[in-house]
Order: C-alpha cells, then structure tokens, then sequence
C-alpha cells in the first residue's frame, strides 16, 4: 500500500500505518475534542483537545485489538501474519495464506468482531459498574459504542469486510470450492457498495459514498482474482508447458540445430535450452552465438559445442498445481520457469504468456 510506513513491531509482527490514518486521526481528534468542549466546558481551552486525541489513539487501539483477533487464530492454525496496517478504513491483518478448511476460515473471520464485541461489552461495564462521570463517562461511552459500531459494520456480509469472509465459508463449505465462495461473497459486497453510493449521493451522506466506492473497489478485485484462481483450479504445470517449447539435443550439428530449428521459427526463439541423451538440462545456446562460427563448418560442429550453462533459481515438477506456479512466478518476477521430471527429464518451459492463453481458451469454452 503506497505511503504506508512501518512502526514497529507486535508480538512479532510487522506493525504498519498508513499516511491516510492521520486523516482520520485528527478529524476524530477534531471533532470529538469539540464535542467535549462543548459538554464539559470546566476543561477549559486545551484539555478537551488532549482528551480527544487521546480517545481517537484508544479508537485505533480498537481497531488494532480487532485485528490482532483475526492475526491470532491464524497463527494457532499455522498460518503466519505478514504485518498488520491501519489506514483510512480501519485496519488489516495480512495473512501468508488462507486457511485450508472453510470451518478454520470461518474462525479466523468471526474472530475480529468477536474480539471487538467484548470490548464493547467489557467497556459498557466498567461504565456502569464503576461508577464514571463526566468526561471519563462519556469516552467509556463512546469506545464501548464504537466497538459495538466496528463489530456490527464488519459483519455486514459482503468482501473485502469481515461478513463477506464469514459468507466465503459458508458458500466454500456447501459448494466444496473456495473460489466460488470468494467470488459469491464479493458480488454481495458489490452490491452493498452501490447501495451505499445510492444512499450516499440522494441522503448526501460522504461517507456513504466513500464506503461504497472502497468497497466496489476491493470487492471488485477479490472476484476477479477468484475467478482466475478457479479457473486454475485442477491444472497442472504440464498443462501449460509451452507447446514446442524451444529445446535442442546436444549431438545435434549446427546445420541441423539451424534447418530444424531456427529456419522458419515462427516463434522467434533467440535462446533454445540444451539436453544429453538422457533428456536431462545441460544448458543453453543463443541464435547470436552461430554467428562466432563460420557457416561452412556447421555441419561439422555440435551444438553441445557451444552450450553455456544455464541456472534456474527454481524449477517446477510436472505435477504442481498451475496455481502455484502463478504465484512462484510473480514472486521470482520472472515470465518463464523450466518444467522437469522426477528424473531430471526437461519437459518444457511454462511461460506467463502461455498460461494467460490457456485461461482465455478455457473461459471462451465455458464463458459461464
């Protein structure tokens, strides 16, 4: 998330805030300050200001509560947190995977309002309980509220909000496909944000507006990367490995290597990978290497001659699900990995674009 800076850590996590959380820090601080001016005007000109300030940290100590429940029956599933964020719209917990079952992803869902209900209720009874007056009353009052608020909001049910996870599970655990969770829930959370920008542009209501837009904005990408990853579900690397991949034996002459294999490369291969007679990686040959020896020897001189070697900082097997090798190839950023057997046979190469093609081809078959 651009502009946002790290400020430390909690309970080993990586703890980040974003420059759109000042905003709200000193609007909260701004306005409930005034309020207490308002009310209690024995604080005189700077206290109520203290006093606000201090009740919009206790405000944002909630959302981090919130968060922090999410973080913690992740990690008791073995799930790790990446970091957790506050910004404009409250916060967010980043987790390092999603859980395996919809039951665990429903607990890791519900576990942030339920975190933010008992402080509202903890909160509503120290109020009662101890006895508070004055300002000290009326912030209670407020956090035990605005927790109350941040449970109930987030239990609406539709993505990115806590509800809409709550909805994944449910749908997850009737259709057995997590995707289709995904996707149901953010349509629901579409939805809701165009209400929202109904309800914000005829009731003149800001913050209506600026919810809805956040959460089409999010909903709208969950549901996209849901359907690519439901599209992927059930494939393989070896599905993918790009047909006529650009591969060579090593024994070949490099008069064969050039009229079987670069002479009418439709392709435009410039690089074509190398392999023994046992079908195992030995390197490379670039198309700009045949340049350093002259043509009439080609016949006599093997490609494995001018082979180079070559590293892959990751290989993938066959059998891996396509869905991992996405994610392995965003993380290395690279377009391309070698595909190679148990063996130590090269089968191909599994490009980005190669994969784009094969989803294009499968949602033209089921546009569905």
């Amino acid at each position: 998330m651009n502009g946002t800076f790290r400020v430390g850590n909690l309970f080993g996590i990586p703890f980040y805030v974003n420059v759109s959380w000042f905003l709200v820090l000193g609007l909260v601080t701004w306005q409930y300050g005034g309020a207490l001016a308002n009310l209690f005007p024995a604080l005189g000109p700077v206290a109520p200001w203290m006093l606000g300030l201090f009740t919009a940290l206790l405000l944002f100590a909630s959302v981090l509560a919130h968060e922090l429940g999410h973080s913690w029956v992740a990690i008791k599933q073995g799930i790790g947190v990446k970091s957790i964020s506050l910004f404009l719209f409250g916060g967010l917990a980043n987790l390092e995977r999603e859980s395996k079952t919809p039951a665990e992803a429903f607990w890791v869902a519900i576990a942030g309002p339920l975190v933010s209900l008992l402080l509202s209720g903890l909160l509503a009874a120290i109020g009662i309980g101890a006895g508070l007056s004055g300002p000290p009353a009326a912030i209670v009052g407020l956090l035990a509220s605005i927790n109350l608020v941040l449970a109930l909001f987030n239990l609406i049910p539709g993505l990115p909000l806590d509800g809409g996870n709550i909805l994944k599970a449910i749908v997850w655990k009737i259709t057995g496909n997590p995707y289709k969770g995904v996707i149901f829930a953010s349509r629901v959370g579409q939805i809701i944000g165009w209400i929202a920008i109904a309800t914000g542009l005829f009731g003149g209501q800001i913050w209506n507006l600026v919810i809805g837009w956040f959460l089409l904005q999010n909903a709208g990408q969950s549901a996209q990367y849901a359907t690519v990853q439901n599209q992927l579900a059930g494939l393989t690397a070896a599905d993918a490995v790009t047909a006529q991949s650009p591969i060579v034996p090593e024994n070949l002459s490099l008069r064969e290597f050039a009229n079987n294999y670069v002479i009418g490369n439709t392709q435009n291969w410039r690089r074509f990978l190398v392999t023994d007679d046992a079908g195992q990686l030995v390197g490379a040959i670039d198309l700009d290497d045949l340049k350093t020896i002259p043509t009439g020897t080609w016949p006599q001189v093997l490609v494995k001659e001018l082979v180079k070697p070559i590293e892959f900082s990751t290989t993938v097997k066959p059998e891996l699900s396509l869905l991992e090798v996405v994610t392995l190839l965003e993380q290395l950023k690279v377009q391309e990995l070698p595909v190679i057997r148990e063996n130590g046979v090269l089968v191909g190469l599994v490009e980005k674009a190669e994969i784009a093609r094969l989803l294009q081809k499968r949602a033209q078959a089921d546009p569905a």
